[in-house]
């Protein structure tokens, strides 16, 4: 009878453990840490499948450059055939070479970058395809279960990249990530600006994430290599789905996103058309400055590990290597934009355009570094540039909508998406050509030259920070602090028959646009 007592306990200890979590899900301030740390595992994840790949995939396609193909054959090769070899071979003293080395020179080696370059930029290029019908998803479906649906297509291609055998599945398994990757990314962020309404937690929370998307990538490839080396190709895939399968259900228990509440809060609000996103001047600058800022490490990063094996005689190790210490910087850039935006938050544009001189001065030191150490310092200078850029102006694009719009993230953060999208979808496949054809010193400069030129751009930000004013107006017509998912619900119920009484921009460039947004609204 008495090893009956612990188990009539177990049910009592497990329904206490149950309500215990449930009233802690009960507090927004802890349920939305909760949604921050699933945000941050799933942008992190999302970047170390988009890394893992770098040291594995080279296997795959080698692999399937080696298999044999109609024209190979066990038998001696004839005279023809021979004296095709003998046409190709002309510098070297071998008069006849086995059928395997046929099939080498029918797949050389640029074949093979060019496949490698393809299968890199096929995430980009879906996923920049998918994002402008991602956003408008996110709108009107909220943020929760788009995020849900993005972690189920992550854990669907990271299961076929465990078990891959040639590059078409690994090509499917890329190009599947990209869709994952557009509803999981863009409704991560949306939800976090959706989350933290208030500086400058806004911009800690960005900032962490921010820091989870560059730990990710720099960890991923020592990772992929270590398990495959060790563990075999399927380990560091099985990992990471394992990591997302666990992520998707911890969402699951915390957001809730098939019950009644978050079906409600689906018809809340309809947030501003992408292409009306699009056409906000301001918009369009800073995804402009987010373009400009990525296109350096989206070009570098497949093309520098050959310019240092030519240059500086850098084995593989060091190739790889080279970009770690980045890391320390990076989020060193995060932390100081985070500490100068809480206490001069109208100087994000300053931010952002010292980041872009940054940027440019790092790639143009590039082609001038004839030794491991200047290299390292400067990539650190270039990562910590986009930290500042990137730091100061996803929150730039909440702001905006908020006192420009409808306070609905969705489709502006799909445009914050398409802008890094523009510059690594070009990369894998642009960067190397440009090399070819002009050499890699001018495609260093070139993209220095863009980002110096573009950071006199953010000055039409300068004005800005000024539109807090409407800030303050939605507090006074909420009846309690903001607490995210759509607050802008209650804006748009107010009557907005006194013009004049409406809160104006300050003076800037694009007055114009703003009086168009205020008929806009005004007759919706």
């Amino acid at each position: 009878m008495e090893p009956e007592a612990p188990a009539g306990q177990a049910p009592a200890a497990a329904s206490k453990l149950s309500e215990a979590v449930g009233a802690a899900l009960q507090d927004p301030r802890r349920q939305r840490r909760l949604v921050l740390v699933i945000v941050c595992v799933a942008l992190f994840l999302d970047n170390m499948l988009y890394m893992v790949i770098v040291p594995i995939v080279p296997y795959y396609v080698h692999a399937a450059s080696e298999k044999p193909t109609p024209t190979s054959s066990p038998t001696p090769p004839t005279p023809t055939n021979a004296s095709a070899v003998t046409v190709n071979t002309s510098e070297s003293p071998t008069a006849a070479l086995p059928a395997k080395s046929i099939v080498k020179l029918q797949h050389p080696r640029d074949n093979e970058d060019v496949k490698i370059g393809v299968l890199f930029a096929s995430k980009a290029i879906l996923q920049l395809l998918v994002n402008p019908l991602s956003g408008t998803f996110i709108d009107r479906m909220s943020y929760d279960l788009p995020l849900l649906l993005g972690l189920g297509v992550l854990f669907a291609s990271t299961v076929m990249f465990a078990f891959a055998e040639d590059y078409a599945t690994l090509f499917a398994a890329r190009s599947l990530q990209g869709l994952g990757s557009a509803f999981a990314d863009t409704s991560g962020i949306a939800m976090i600006a959706d989350k933290y309404p208030e500086e400058p937690e806004r911009s800690r929370a960005l900032g962490l994430a921010l820091a989870f998307i560059s730990f990710g990538s720099l960890v991923a490839p020592p990772f992929g290599g270590f398990l495959h080396e060790f563990a075999g190709k399927s380990a560091p895939f099985l990992v990471l789905a394992a990591v997302s399968l666990f992520d998707a259900l911890l969402l699951l228990v915390v957001a809730k996103p098939f019950s009644a509440a978050a079906r409600a809060r689906a018809n809340l609000p309809v947030g501003t058309p992408i292409h009306r996103l699009m056409l906000d001047p301001y918009i369009a600058v800073v995804a402009g400055a987010l373009t400009t800022c990525n296109i350096p490490l989206a070009f570098l990063e497949p093309t520098i590990a050959t310019w240092m094996e030519r240059t500086m005689a850098a084995s593989e190790w060091e190739a790889g290597i080279a970009w770690l210490p980045a890391f320390v910087p990076h989020v060193l850039g995060v932390y100081l934009t985070v500490r100068l935006a809480a206490r001069y938050p109208h100087l994000q544009w300053l931010y952002g355009a010292f980041g872009l001189a940054v940027i440019g001065a790092s790639s143009c030191l590039v082609p001038a570094c004839r030794s491991f150490a200047p290299l390292v310092i400067s990539l650190c200078g270039l990562c910590f540039g986009i930290a500042l850029v990137d730091t100061a102006l996803l929150p730039t694009l909440a702001f905006l909508v908020d006192v420009r719009h409808v306070s609905v993230y969705g489709s502006v953060y799909a445009i914050a998406d398409i802008s890094y999208c523009v510059a690594y979808a070009l990369g894998p496949i642009v960067a190397g050509h440009i090399v070819h054809s002009l050499g890699f010193a001018q495609l260093s400069l070139g993209m220095g030259l863009a980002n110096l030129l573009y950071a006199p751009v953010l000055l039409l930000l300068r004005n800005v920070g000024l539109l807090k004013r409407s800030r303050s107006e939605r507090d006074v017509l909420l009846d309690e602090p903001p607490q995210g998912l759509y607050d802008a619900v209650r804006l748009r119920e107010r009557p907005m028959s006194e013009r004049d009484g409406a809160p104006r921009s300050p003076p800037g460039p694009f007055d114009a646009c703003e009086e168009d947004d205020y008929d806009y609204y005004t007759r919706s």
